[in-house]
């Protein structure tokens, strides 16, 4: 009888020049330089565990089953011959049966749905968090899958439950069959085959062509995603921020004058004048430089998925407050994302440090890189009080609350 795999906390500070199973025996370090965005990896017993007990995924197919009906979890479910998708929530008639065949359920976001999916996709965060995407599970019975196909991002595809045999290309031809409802590749060819077991691994980097079929009922796969937004997003995204901000410049309230206008016969042109006093103004502002644009993108990046939702704790009081933080640790919510640019924070779209003092920017920096802060941390009222605005919107929890 096998028991739920447990996976454990990483440290605060990941060894990033040490050896890792998880990775081959090889170093994040010697990863990132030999096959990020490079070249695909597979890596057997990526989580010696499996290989020294028998173990299970840490979440069940009835629990799977469960979020797939809630409004909560973005589910799909994928079935194959003839090709088929339904988005959830579904009906719990409309669910298959671990035993029949050719089904797949794909549930994403799960890093805010269980713990040990938060855990697992903390192991990765020797990657920066700007790239991180979400943690997505598949579970299918035999012949599952969502045909061959490629994605557009890096993905790491850790075998939790049951066996999936993969087929990769790294062939060029990426054409789409255009009849059916999923993007599938219409003309996949197999180069290699690997069949993973529990606790295996394999790292695909963009484009790489794959296909995974379930072996055995239940098969989990679990996924880790990472974004890959087109420089028109980030740029355009950064711009609208940008120009949100120039709100608060009052220096572009006054309004354009031009007392050494001439008369012109080129009453149809856009005036010189105005043209160069507008070349001035840009100039002032260095919008030639990146660095303007970079709080803009930071905040987009660190905004949460559309599909989050965060319960406020509005009632709670300041004195109230202080004494959780004095005897519990303080964590983003599973959906919270927070990003640092420089000495900056931004947590959903929010810089949380902008003309704030220097004690609440060192708390929001030790939420940023550790994703947590400690119980008993030395904060002032200040900072209390910018941490107790997140609390109140339900970006922030406690672990154990007392």
């Amino acid at each position: 009888m096998s028991k739920p795999y447990e996976p454990p906390i990483p440290p605060k500070l990941l060894p990033i020049d040490q050896k890792w199973a998880l990775l081959g025996n090889r170093s994040p370090q010697e990863f990132m330089k030999e096959f990020w965005h490079k070249k695909p990896l597979l890596v057997r017993a990526a989580i010696p565990a499996f290989g020294l007990a028998a173990l299970d995924s840490p979440i069940s197919a009835d629990t799977l089953f469960k979020l797939a009906q809630s409004e909560d979890c973005e589910a799909r479910l994928v079935r194959s011959k003839p090709w088929s998708l339904d988005t959830g929530p579904l009906g719990k008639k409309n669910l298959p049966r671990l035993e029949d065949r050719n089904w797949t359920l794909l549930l994403q976001g799960m890093e805010a749905m269980h713990p040990a999916c938060a855990k697992v996709l903390s192991w990765f965060r020797f990657i920066p968090d700007a790239r991180l995407d979400d943690l997505m599970i598949s579970i299918a019975g035999p012949g599952g899958g969502v045909g061959p196909h490629f994605d557009s991002y890096d993905v790491f595809l850790i075998q939790m439950s049951g066996r999936r045999r993969w087929k990769i290309s790294q062939q060029t031809d990426l054409s789409l069959e255009p009849s059916l409802p999923l993007k599938i590749l219409k003309n996949f060819k197999a180069e290699s085959v690997w069949d993973l077991e529990p606790g295996d691994m394999l790292y695909l980097p963009p484009h790489i062509a794959h296909e995974g079929v379930a072996l055995d009922p239940g098969c989990q796969t679990w996924s880790i995603g990472f974004r890959s937004p087109s420089y028109k997003e980030l740029l355009q995204e950064g711009l609208w921020r940008l120009a949100e901000s120039l709100e608060d410049l009052p220096e572009l309230e006054s309004r354009f004058a031009d007392p050494s206008q001439t008369a012109s016969h080129e009453a149809e042109q856009l005036p010189i004048e105005l043209i160069k006093q507008l070349e001035a103004k840009l100039s002032d502002l260095q919008l030639q430089d990146i660095h303007t644009f970079l709080p803009g993108i930071t905040a987009y990046l660190s905004e949460p998925k559309p599909q989050a939702i965060f319960v406020g704790r509005a009632n709670i009081s300041p004195a109230a407050f202080a004494k959780k933080l004095s005897k519990n640790t303080l964590q983003p919510h599973p959906q919270t994302r927070i990003l640092s640019l420089g000495k900056s924070v931004f947590c959903n779209g929010e810089n949380m440090t902008q003309n704030e003092p220097q004690e609440t920017r060192e708390a929001w920096k030790k939420l940023s890189k550790f994703k947590a802060l400690p119980a008993g941390f030395p904060i002032g009222k200040e900072a209390q009080t910018s941490l107790l605005q997140a609390y109140r919107s339900g970006w922030l929890e406690f672990t154990k609350e007392q």
